[in-house]
């Protein structure tokens, strides 16, 4: 505690180590003075993705900028216990956000967006670009919130029959899933990832049984969560609390 506050975690852009200072961009800076209302004295945890967390203290805070003392640096290693990648479908609205969010909460590694045949958006490329910024900037939240000191990469959109030719070259001893109410198979019934883990999660509308198809000749096995028919922003955010609990440091 600082000041009567809960310690403050930010995510910072730049090389960290103890004893040196920084400034936070305009952008940062705004929201730590109009929305943390941050004092000098006031203590801030900052991290860069390095896997460790500095401790800092505010020395300057006005409208020209805030500025940071580092006082220290602790390794925190906060990750899964097995690298998962979300391989999602673009959703809709806010849904997206909440899938990205999160995931990133129960430790993935790294989100790909795709857009599928059903997909209810459909974005140009300069608009896909803005939402993958978006969709980073939702994942750094994430991680301030949880306290998760590696940052996942939300990489660029992709087509998911492009995403998935690209794959069929395959990753030795990686583990690929499916998800799909089809299945009989549950995902109880798989055995545990020793490498790299990804999960294919679809659209509003599902993955069709052609693509469904396609990505079983690109590796992946079908596994269903339960008899029913789960939400697209909810599935993956299932699966990814099953496998934590079945395999994971739940």
């Amino acid at each position: 505690m600082a000041g009567g506050k809960p310690l403050t975690r930010m995510y910072f852009p730049g090389e960290l180590q103890s004893g040196c200072a920084c400034t936070l961009a305009p952008s940062q800076a705004h929201h730590a003075l109009r929305v943390l209302r941050l004092k000098p004295g006031d203590a801030v945890t900052l991290f860069n993705g390095d896997g460790a967390e500095y401790a800092s203290v505010v020395v300057e805070a006005n409208r020209e900028r805030v500025a940071l003392d580092v006082t220290g640096r602790e390794d925190k290693d906060r990750e899964a216990p097995f690298a998962v990648t979300l391989a999602q479908a673009v959703s809709s609205g806010g849904r997206m956000d909440y899938t990205v969010q999160k995931a990133v909460e129960l430790g993935v590694a790294a989100i790909q967006p795709l857009e599928a045949r059903r997909s209810v958006v459909r974005l140009s490329a300069e608009r896909g670009e803005r939402r993958i910024a978006h969709w980073q900037a939702v994942a750094i939240a994430a991680c301030e919130q949880c306290g998760r000191n590696r940052v996942p990469r939300v990489w660029p959109l992709a087509q998911l029959d492009a995403y998935l030719g690209a794959r069929r070259s395959g990753t030795e001893g990686e583990l690929r899933l499916l998800l799909s109410p089809r299945s009989a198979r549950r995902l109880r019934e798989i055995d545990p990832p020793h490498g790299t883990l990804v999960v294919l999660s679809g659209p509003e509308g599902g993955f069709s049984p052609e693509e469904e198809r396609a990505a079983g000749e690109a590796g992946f096995q079908p596994v269903r969560l339960g008899p029913r028919v789960l939400r697209t922003e909810t599935a993956a955010v299932v699966a990814l609390a099953a496998m934590q609990a079945l395999w994971g440091d739940f």
